[in-house]
């Protein structure tokens, strides 16, 4: 089988390096690769699949359905891998390979097209928000993670480096980076976070409902992991008259159904939907720039 990667990953990998970047070039031989080592059979990828990595419909040897995932460096597929086996399919999809192999995952198979975003508003962020409880464990001892800082530290500093050029949105700017410098100041609790977590990343499973997938763990504070969540379907919250009470609402509910500081959650909020909206403008995806920095505007 021809392993053709999607147009969306293709996308995505340009705007992560413009210069190029070969490993799309041995994507194809990696896959048929990994495939024979694990003696599986192919039934399709995933359309249109992720932003960063292939995804592959596979059975194993004894006909078990599973998922097996390609994902270059940058993606951090080591760190997905290590927390993945820290939760061990508590909350999250289940990792199968007793044979690691880089940037090479099998996972079990979930319901790859049933997200909870399929599910009413309310009723989303609810099955969300208790899947997230879930993976809030304690990192282990010597943990191979990013921590909040580390990452929070490299976006600060693109967010600096663009902001020169967008006088009509340096207010925000200095609002979110002000915003993370008095958060990390005092960080209420340390634990293994997703790190990328949204509706979209919580499927249907057999095992259990719901399962988290495509983790890009850190290590931080909870209210960190939940400010992505406060922003799903933030196309309808910007369409709407009321989108701006919806989000003060979306922020209060959210962090007393998960016991997390309203205010440090509004914080992190910020922070993550202006350093969205800057990467958005710096990659040349002006309308959704546009969604996040209104948004970042409410908070």
């Amino acid at each position: 089988m021809a392993f053709e990667p999607p147009q969306r990953l293709v996308r995505a990998l340009g705007e992560a390096a413009p210069d190029g970047d070969d490993w799309l070039e041995r994507l194809p031989e990696a896959a048929q690769q990994a495939v024979a080592l694990r003696e599986l059979t192919v039934e399709r990828v995933q359309l249109p699949g992720g932003r960063s990595s292939l995804v592959v419909l596979v059975r194993r040897a004894d006909g078990t359905p599973a998922v097996l995932k390609l994902a270059p460096p940058r993606a951090r597929p080591q760190s997905e891998r290590a927390a993945l086996a820290h939760w061990g399919g508590v909350g999250a999809v289940q990792l199968l390979d007793e044979a690691p192999v880089e940037g090479v995952l099998l996972l079990e198979r979930l319901h790859p097209d049933v997200s909870v975003r399929s599910l009413p508003e309310a009723k989303a962020l609810l099955e969300a928000a208790g899947t997230l409880r879930r993976l809030w464990v304690e990192p282990p001892g010597g943990h191979p993670f990013e921590t909040v800082a580390e990452r929070t530290g490299r976006q600060a500093e693109a967010m600096r480096a663009t902001a020169s050029g967008l006088g009509d949105v340096a207010v925000l700017v200095d609002a979110a980076l002000a915003a993370r410098a008095e958060l990390l100041a005092a960080p209420p609790e340390e634990r293994l976070l997703h790190g990328t977590f949204r509706q979209s990343k919580v499927l249907a499973g057999e095992r259990m409902p719901w399962l988290a997938v495509g983790p890009d763990p850190v290590v931080g504070e909870c209210a960190f992991d939940l400010a992505r969540l406060v922003r799903d379907r933030v196309e309808d919250l910007i369409a709407s008259p009321s989108g701006a009470a919806i989000t003060r609402r979306r922020v209060k509910r959210l962090a007393e159904s998960l016991e997390v500081d309203q205010e440090r959650l509004r914080g992190w909020t910020l922070f993550r939907a202006v350093e969205s909206g800057v990467r958005a403008r710096r990659v040349g995806r002006p309308r959704d720039a546009e969604l996040l920095l209104e948004f970042a505007g409410w908070l």
